[in-house]
């Protein structure tokens, strides 16, 4: 029967305590709640764990000794999770527990009070470490933000492949790699048949609808991480294979080709079928070390 509970307070951060003896996270959520936190208590390491998982707190308060694990032991499991990588934890400790002490300075997340508790320095040692968390906190919001925006601006809007931007900087960099390795770089690039007359036929709308179709067709075939499918512009499409030959790449581009015809989409005005084709060209290199792509 799990002895968890917790104050609700809007929006405040949330301290997670943990002690075996009852009177100890009394005494302790007095303190917190006072502080203005809001709080959750657990009686064990592996409630505490579960806890944790459940809620994500900004701060654990524990004893250093617990009846199932010790410290050490809780902060390893729960500092296994990324998200929770940088949620601080505070360890109560004996005075005397040198060896202890030295093992909390070896973790970037965690810090200590020595018993007798001096109420002061806890209160203290908690308002900054929930500052801390709160900083870590805005930091991963931000990263994450910047990496979704990085995402943007290299992928394209309509068919979410690789956009002309992103094929530039990747075959760059592959060209490079292959240079160094001395091995085969391999690029298709891909034409929709006389797509022209297939927008004027069926309108724009449909033509778009044509595009992300055979996109998804394409990268079902090019599904190696390496490789990347990208849009080049209007109807073309560019596969970069690195470390392929130009029997490899013809095989690709053939499947690639194929999957496409077997789409079916309809187009009565194409010259070559009664249905949407690609045509395909491809090129294979083993790049000169110190040579440039656009060569």
């Amino acid at each position: 029967m799990t002895t968890m509970k917790a104050t609700h307070q809007g929006d405040q951060s949330l301290v997670l305590i943990v002690d075996n003896k009852e009177f100890n996270r009394q005494q302790l959520r007095l303190l917190v709640e006072q502080s203005g936190y809001r709080v959750v208590e657990a009686k064990d390491g592996t409630e505490a764990i579960n806890i944790f998982y459940q809620l994500n707190p900004d701060l654990v308060l524990l004893d250093a000794i617990m009846p199932d694990m010790d410290g050490f032991e809780f902060c390893s499991v729960v500092q296994s999770v990324e998200e929770s990588k940088y949620t601080p934890v505070l360890m109560i400790t004996e005075l005397e527990d040198t060896e202890l002490i030295e093992r909390v300075f070896q973790v970037s997340t965690m810090d200590y009070v020595t018993k007798p508790i001096n109420w002061q320095v806890l209160r203290q040692g908690v308002r900054r470490l929930i500052e801390q968390s709160q900083l870590h906190q805005k930091l991963f919001a931000a990263k994450e933000e910047l990496q979704r925006l990085a995402t943007l601006v290299t992928i394209d809007f309509l068919t979410q492949v690789a956009n002309r931007r992103r094929f530039e900087e990747y075959i760059d960099q592959e060209w490079r790699r292959m240079a160094r390795l001395q091995q085969p770089l391999s690029l298709v690039l891909l034409d929709v048949d006389f797509f022209k007359f297939y927008n004027d036929t069926y309108g724009h709308q449909a033509g778009d609808r044509a595009l992300i179709e055979i996109s998804k067709a394409i990268k079902n075939i090019v599904q190696r991480p390496a490789d990347l499918v990208a849009r080049y512009g209007g109807e073309e499409f560019v596969v970069i294979l690195p470390d392929t030959d130009e029997v490899g790449a013809t095989k690709i581009a053939e499947r690639i080709c194929f999957a496409v015809r077997r789409l079916a989409i309809t187009h009565s005005h194409s010259q070559v079928s009664s249905h949407i084709t690609l045509s395909a060209g491809l090129s294979t290199v083993i790049p000169d070390p110190g040579s440039n792509f656009q060569e």
